[in-house]
């Protein structure tokens, strides 16, 4: 069960406008920042950053980030994030046309076809800058600059930045997993073992 039950998404009108913002990216609003609202600063601010961060000024695609915040996640060890960012990732990559193949071969990035030399390098990143401590080598560091100006690699560091502050709330804070994020979960990364385990409902 959770640590702090997440407030209802029509409590108030200031929870009711940020909940029709997630619902545009998620298709609803996440139990996570429903939590947050107990403290509304605290989830104007995250709705801000999260804006800033997935707001594309170069060539880093929505899905990608959703994929580089999933890698990110895995690293970690956040199940409510993980099955997130590929539901994200699914609802992006539809829009921009991308292969849902990718979303099953997200954990080969290092040697399916399905990615660019560009996108290894940006997920390799972020397997490494998600670590605790951080391994983020001088040769990943020049791959990455090798594809991405510095912009594009601010951006890339913002996702990986952004879901580590994800990942620690909803693991410790046993957020409850939304059904629809659980059944892209189980519809996508069942097969590599993933499970809700803290985050509630089967399988919890």
């Amino acid at each position: 069960m959770p640590l702090v039950d997440p407030l209802p998404a029509d409590h108030d009108p200031e929870i009711a406008e940020l909940a029709a913002f997630f619902s545009t990216t998620l298709g609803f609003a996440p139990n996570s920042v429903l939590t947050m609202m107990r403290r509304p600063a605290l989830a104007r601010a995250f709705t801000a950053l999260n804006r800033a961060v997935m707001d594309n000024q170069g060539r880093v695609g929505s899905e990608l980030k959703r994929l580089v915040g999933h890698v990110a996640s895995r690293v970690a060890g956040c199940r409510y994030c993980e099955a997130h960012t590929i539901r994200a990732a699914a609802r992006f990559g539809a829009a921009e046309g991308a292969a849902p193949a990718r979303l099953e071969a997200v954990w080969d990035f290092r040697t399916s076809p399905l990615f660019s030399a560009a996108e290894r390098a940006a997920l390799e990143f972020a397997a490494a800058a998600a670590q605790v401590p951080g391994a983020v080598t001088p040769a990943i560091a020049a791959e990455l600059r090798r594809h991405w100006d510095e912009g594009e690699i601010v951006e890339i560091a913002g996702v990986v930045a952004l879901f580590g502050f994800l990942n620690r709330w909803n693991d410790a804070m046993a957020t409850e997993l939304e059904a629809p994020a659980a059944a892209d979960g189980e519809r996508w990364l069942a097969a590599q073992g993933w499970q809700r385990g803290k985050h509630g409902g089967a399988g919890g």
